[in-house]
């Protein structure tokens, strides 16, 4: 995907509920239909931050794995 971010967070560092608490407060300070990119790491936050984004109204556009065992998720975020 080409699309540049609008914003991104790193949650690499966060633990289990902590990913989502942070993405969720990021997609909330955005307008419906940006993007955000969020770096993370582990697999339960690669399992569980897609799945409640989704769960929540929000478009999954891109999920990478990088170098360094990091995950990189961009999300659309959606108008509900």
């Amino acid at each position: 995907m080409d699309e540049s971010p609008d914003r991104q967070i790193d949650i690499t560092t966060e633990t289990c509920p902590m990913t989502f608490v942070r993405t969720r407060l990021a997609l909330d300070r955005m307008p419906p239909g940006q993007v955000l990119e969020v770096l993370m790491k582990g697999e339960e936050p690669c399992l569980n931050v897609p799945r409640t984004a989704r769960e929540q109204g929000h478009e999954i556009l891109s999920l990478s794995e990088e170098r360094g065992g990091l995950t990189r998720l961009r999300l659309r975020k959606g108008s509900g």
